[in-house]
């Protein structure tokens, strides 16, 4: 027993000697914490304490001029009673379902195009590109002067060819197709991440599937798209969360009193979220909008890396 017991206390100091950091190991340590003590602190203030105050106010009715009331789950069991909650919610996922894939496809069909090796390439990467760092607010003027029905460009295209163009603005009908076409205009991000895939495709690959015949559709079928599916699915993801948190755009193609016109078809839940929160001060419905908004968004990404799995090709 005193030579276990002997054994165990020096294989103690032997651990507590490698625990044992030098001088310099500290001084670096404290040093790391030092500079990463601004983003900590911001964190905590801007990130961490919000999400957790919204978590409560979700729970409570909350006012800046009154103290708080917690009334337990009332502010989301409202909100499934509410009609403008599943009114915001169905334009969101509409959004979601035809916004998103149409951009990724074009997105896509764009990159090919600009991964040919044609005169002037750099010139056209720029020119498709140029869109996507123009501010959100001046874009979205610019799309309401293209598409009104009256003197728009789009409109007045259309009609050179015969064609009545509808009521962009104005027709409940076209209000989200023209936010995804402005949405497309803006796309030059997502074409740049899917160039870059192209550009690691294997020419080797390519070359052998020329010289068994294969054709250019065929190529592009069974090796490129597979190639790039690591891609398809971060933008997919990425697009979805964005496309979810829609707001931007909308709030500056209605503005003012108008938000969610017309007959709330561009009333999205981001859009409801910052109506009730900061117009109708109901913050904590506004919370408990949040934070379902939180689940779904999760609940999406999580079903998304999982049937990911199924058709992505990792190299690796």
């Amino acid at each position: 027993m005193d030579e276990l017991s002997s054994m165990l206390k020096s294989a103690r100091q032997g651990k507590r000697q490698q625990v044992k950091w030098s001088r310099r190991t500290r001084e670096n340590f404290v040093l790391g914490m030092i500079f990463l003590l601004p983003w900590t602190i911001g964190f905590f203030a801007f990130t961490l304490y919000p999400m957790a105050a919204s978590l409560v106010y979700s729970f409570a009715e909350y006012h800046p001029k009154a103290p708080l009331e917690f009334v337990g789950l009332q502010n989301y069991t409202a909100l499934f009673n509410d009609e403008l909650f599943w009114k915001s919610l169905s334009n969101t996922v509409y959004m979601v379902i035809i916004g998103v894939p149409v951009t990724l496809l074009m997105s896509f069909f764009c990159a090919v195009l600009l991964n040919l090796k044609v005169r002037g390439q750099s010139i056209y990467r720029v020119i498709y590109f140029l869109p996507s760092i123009v501010p959100t607010v001046a874009s979205t003027i610019l799309w309401l002067w293209i598409l009104n029905p009256r003197t728009g460009l789009m409109n007045t295209m259309l009609g050179a060819f015969g064609i009545d163009g509808p009521n962009w603005l104005g027709s409940p009908d076209w209000s989200k197709p023209s936010l995804i076409l402005l949405g497309i205009w803006g796309m030059g991000g997502t074409i740049m991440v899917y160039l870059s895939g192209l550009q690691d495709v294997p020419i080797s690959l390519m070359e052998a599937a020329e010289l068994d015949g294969a054709s250019w559709l065929q190529r592009l079928r069974h090796i490129t798209i597979p190639m790039v599916s690591p891609i398809t699915v971060f933008n997919l993801i990425t697009g979805v969360i964005g496309m979810f948190q829609y707001f931007a755009q909308a709030y500056v193609f209605r503005g003012g009193n108008s938000l969610g016109a017309p007959l709330n078809s561009t009333l999205f839940y981001s859009i409801y979220l910052f109506q009730n929160g900061f117009l109708f001060l109901k913050m904590g419905y506004a919370s408990a909008m949040a934070w379902v908004l939180f689940v779904i968004i999760l609940v999406c990404t999580v079903l998304l890396l999982k049937a990911s799995e199924r058709f992505t090709y990792y190299a690796g």
